[in-house]
């Protein structure tokens, strides 16, 4: 499946849309190999299996802002706003398309979110660690700028005293 669809092409179709992330329906059918109404039409002849948390249609705002996001046009054959499809719409379509390809590109997809989870997960650890970290130095900035402060002179060069000689004019 690798040399099918590269992970790196995957993990660039998911986006964070009504604080879930999602698919949209014309990537997903790109990754399948079948045109975007194809792909529409087997979820229309299966509405139960696809409720709101699965699939949901983007509003003309959210459309708006991810063709802004990717320089898009508005030229094209979109004669409908396009659905998003959370992570479980997405394994749900293996059960609609029943092709092998479908089977390979769900499992890629799949592991693709889970790869996403994880990685956001590390990202949330870190920064819990990161403010804690914040919150224990909190009031311990004069002391910090103090000790700053020494290291800086004992890093000055020693200035050398100098004697001026003077001459007397006569």
């Amino acid at each position: 499946m690798n040399e099918l669809i590269p992970e790196e092409r995957i993990e660039s179709k998911i986006f964070l849309i009504r604080g879930q992330k999602v698919m949209i329906d014309s990537d997903l059918a790109q990754l399948y190999g079948i045109k975007t109404k194809n792909l529409n039409k087997a979820i229309s002849r299966n509405p139960r299996r696809f409720p709101d948390d699965f699939m949901f249609q983007l509003t003309i705002q959210e459309y708006e802002n991810l063709r802004f996001q990717f320089g898009t046009s508005k030229r094209g054959g979109r004669r409908y706003l396009p659905y998003a499809f959370t992570e479980q719409g997405v394994a749900m379509l293996s059960s609609v398309l029943n092709s092998e390809r479908a089977i390979l590109v769900n499992i890629a997809i799949m592991r693709a979110f889970v790869k996403l989870k994880q990685y956001l997960s590390t990202h949330k650890e870190v920064s819990r660690k990161l403010k804690e970290l914040e919150q224990r130095i909190e009031g311990h900035d004069k002391e910090i700028k103090s000790i700053f402060n020494a290291i800086h002179k004992l890093m000055e060069p020693e200035k050398k005293s100098i004697k001026r000689i003077g001459f007397v004019a006569n």
